[in-house]
C-alpha cells in the first residue's frame, strides 16, 4: 500500500517483458511491502484502529499484501508489469485513502503515509502532475477525514486536519519539483561541461595530426632533396669523367663508341628521374616518384647497370636465366635498385669481380648482386639499409644508398635481404614480383 518514491522512466509497456535491473525500483517494492507489513503489525498490536471494522479492514490489508508481494516478485524476477509505475502510485494512493478513512479518519495514523505517494507523484509526473496529484491526495484525505473519523470529532476539526495535510503535500510535491529541476540543471551543466572537454581534446588531437602531417610533409621533402642529391651524383660524375676523356681524344675508336652509348644511356636516366622529380612535385610528395612501366630485357639491363656503377668488362660476371628473359616494369626503379647494389660491391670489392645474376621465373625476378669484400658485421644487415647509416670506409657518408634500394624495393612489393659469403664478401639477393614483357 506503498507508493515507489524514486523516479524511473516509463515506457508504453506491453505484455509482461523482461527489463534490465532497477535499484530505484526494488527499494521502492521493498518499502511498500515493509508498509504493509507495518499496518498489519499495529492492527495486531492496537486491534482499536480498525474502529469496529476488522473484517473490512484486515480484508483490505490482506489485499495490499498481496499486492505489495506481486510487485516485489515481479521486481526480483526483473519483469516488467502492463501498467505504468504511475499508475501504481495511484494505486498506492487511493489505498491509503481509504485506509485512512477506515482507520480513523482525521485520527489515522495512516496519514503518515501520503507525503511518500504525493513524492512519488511529483517524481513520476512532472512538476504540474505531481502537484495537483498531491492536491487530490489532500482533498481525498479531507473527504476521508470528513466521512471516517469517530462521532465525538468536531467537523472543524476534520475540516482543518484536511486543509493542513493538502497544504502540506502540496508543499512537498512542489519542494520535490524544485530538486528535481536543480538537479536537472546540475546535470545539465556536467554534460555541457563533458562535451565542452571532449570538444577540447578532439581539437587537441586534431591539431597533434596536423602538426604530425606538417613534419611528415616537410621530413619528406627533405628526404627528396637527399635521394635527388645521392641519385644524380653518379650518373653526373660518369658524364663528366666521358666528356673530358672524349674532348681531349684520349680514347680509341672502340672506346669512344662504348662513351657515346653510356652517354647516350645517362641522358636517358638522367630524363627518367626528372620525369619521376615531376610527377613527384605534382602528385604526392613520395621521394621514390611514380611508376612507369615499360619492356625490359634483362640482359640489356645487366650491362646497363654494371656500365652505370663503373663496374669495368673485365671486373664483371653477368648471368642472366633465360637469356633472353624480359619483365615489364618500371625500369628507372629498377635499374636505381641494382646501380645502387652494384656500387656498393664495386666500391666494397677492389680489384674483385663483381658478380650479377638475373633470372625470370614464376613471375618473380630475383636478382643476385655477389663482391668480394670485407661483407658485415653479424647482426649488422639490417642497420645498413636505415637512414643515414653509413659503415666500413663510407662511415661519416649520407649513407642514403641502401635506405633508398630498401625503400624502393618496399614500393615494388619486393624483399631484399644481405648475407655474408663463405669466402668473404657479400650478397644482396633481391626478389620482385614481374610479370613477363
Amino acid at each position: 500500500m506503498i507508493v515507489a518514491t524514486l523516479p524511473r522512466v516509463d515506457p508504453v509497456y506491453g505484455p509482461w517483458t523482461r527489463r534490465s535491473d532497477s535499484a530505484e525500483e526494488r527499494a521502492a517494492v521493498v518499502i511498500r511491502a515493509a508498509v504493509v507489513a507495518a499496518v498489519g503489525l499495529a492492527l495486531l498490536i492496537g486491534p482499536e484502529l480498525a474502529r469496529g471494522r476488522p473484517a473490512v479492514v484486515w480484508a483490505i490489508v490482506a489485499g495490499t499484501a498481496l499486492y505489495a508481494a506481486v510487485l516485489v516478485i515481479t521486481e526480483w524476477a526483473e519483469w516488467t508489469l502492463p501498467v505504468r509505475p504511475a499508475v501504481l502510485t495511484v494505486v498506492d494512493g487511493v489505498l491509503i485513502v481509504v485506509a485512512c478513512g477506515l482507520t480513523g479518519g482525521a485520527d489515522s495514523i495512516m496519514v503518515a503515509v501520503l507525503p511518500l505517494v504525493a513524492i512519488a507523484m511529483s517524481l513520476r509526473s512532472g512538476a504540474v502532475l505531481g502537484r495537483l496529484g498531491a492536491l487530490g491526495l489532500g482533498i481525498g484525505y479531507t473527504v476521508a477525514a470528513l466521512l471516517g473519523s469517530d462521532p465525538d470529532v468536531p467537523v472543524s476539526q476534520r475540516l482543518l486536519s484536511g486543509a493542513w495535510w493538502s497544504g502540506f503535500l502540496v508543499a512537498a510535491a512542489v519542494l520535490v519539483g524544485v530538486l528535481v529541476r536543480m538537479l536537472e540543471r546540475q546535470l545539465q551543466a556536467a554534460a555541457d561541461s563533458r562535451a565542452r572537454a571532449a570538444a577540447e581534446h578532439e581539437t587537441l588531437l586534431l591539431e597533434r595530426r596536423l602538426r604530425a602531417r606538417l613534419v611528415a610533409a616537410q621530413q619528406a621533402r627533405l628526404d627528396g632533396v637527399r635521394v635527388v642529391l645521392h641519385e644524380f651524383r653518379t650518373p653526373v660524375a660518369s658524364l663528366t669523367a666521358l666528356t673530358r676523356d672524349l674532348a681531349a681524344g684520349r680514347l680509341s675508336p672502340e672506346a669512344s663508341g662504348t662513351a657515346t652509348r653510356l652517354l647516350a644511356e645517362h641522358a636517358v636516366h638522367l630524363r627518367d628521374m626528372l620525369e619521376g622529380l615531376a610527377d613527384l612535385a605534382v602528385r604526392d610528395g613520395s621521394p621514390l616518384g611514380v611508376v612507369t612501366d615499360r619492356r625490359v630485357v634483362l640482359a640489356e639491363l645487366a650491362e646497363a647497370v654494371l656500365d652505370a656503377a663503373a663496374v669495368s668488362p673485365g671486373r664483371r660476371r653477368i648471368t642472366v636465366t633465360p637469356p633472353d628473359a624480359a619483365v615489364l616494369c618500371d625500369p628507372q626503379r629498377l635499374r636505381r635498385v641494382l646501380t645502387n647494389l652494384a656500387e656498393n660491391a664495386a666500391r666494397h670489392s677492389g680489384d674483385e669481380p663483381v658478380e650479377l645474376a638475373l633470372s625470370h621465373t614464376d613471375g618473380v625476378l630475383t636478382a643476385e648482386v655477389r663482391d668480394r669484400g670485407p661483407g658485415l658485421p653479424p647482426g649488422q644487415e639490417g642497420l645498413v639499409t636505415a637512414k643515414g647509416v653509413a659503415l666500413g670506409e663510407r662511415r661519416g657518408t649520407a649513407g642514403l644508398g641502401l635506405w633508398i634500394v630498401e625503400a624502393l624495393v618496399g614500393a615494388m612489393n619486393g624483399e631484399l635481404t644481405l648475407a655474408a659469403r663463405e669466402e668473404g664478401g657479400l650478397t644482396a639477393h633481391l626478389t620482385l614480383p614481374l610479370g613477363p614483357a
